[in-house]
């Protein structure tokens, strides 16, 4: 029943669609999600995940997970981050996948709903880190489309493996055009 009412509103309502799957056998890995430019990317993720029945994964601020809302966080798939002192954060995150069996964390490489111009590494060190997979998902705007894209796994040359994953967000278009991040060619 809740599958049918997300695609009702996802698909009819709002008239996206969705290009790919995730693969049912990869069960951790870090989700880069691109264009990242509104808090409407939240709801898309949360129809996207329900439509696909693909449990997907993010981490907040540890604050975010106290009472009152503490309870709606966890159960939409959140686990706490600490952001307090001098922690080392890839560590912090990569060692959530230890914690779980299954384990798909979404990240906006972007860092930001502001325009950048190069994505962050966090999400490349963090898979790296943590020997997952990622696996580049492009929500485009303008088409209304969410594109899944296969898994790829991080190698040992960082600058080719950004182009490649930059490569799949070539020409997508936030809910705020003027944020979205524009592939340099």
């Amino acid at each position: 029943m809740k599958i049918k009412f997300c695609k009702f509103i996802f698909f009819r309502l709002m008239g996206w669609q969705i290009k790919g799957t995730f693969d049912p056998s990869i069960k951790k890995s870090v989700v880069a999600v691109v264009s990242h430019t509104s808090w409407h990317d939240f709801y898309i993720g949360l129809l996207v995940r329900a439509i696909l029945n693909t449990q997907i994964n993010f981490v907040g601020k540890k604050e975010l997970f106290t009472f009152p809302f503490g309870y709606y966080f966890r159960w939409v798939g959140g686990a706490p981050l600490d952001r307090k002192g001098h922690q080392n954060k890839v560590e912090q995150i990569a060692s959530e996948f230890d914690k779980h069996e299954v384990f798909r964390l979404a990240m906006s490489p972007e860092g930001t709903r502001k325009k950048v111009d190069k994505l962050r590494t966090g999400f490349y060190f963090i898979a790296k880190k943590a020997n997952v997979p990622i696996i580049p998902v492009a929500f485009d705007f303008s088409t209304q489309t969410v594109t899944i894209f296969p898994a790829q796994y991080t190698s040992d040359d960082m600058a080719l493996d950004i182009k490649k994953y930059e490569a799949h967000f070539k020409g997508v278009v936030g809910k705020i055009p003027k944020y979205s991040f524009s592939v340099k060619d």
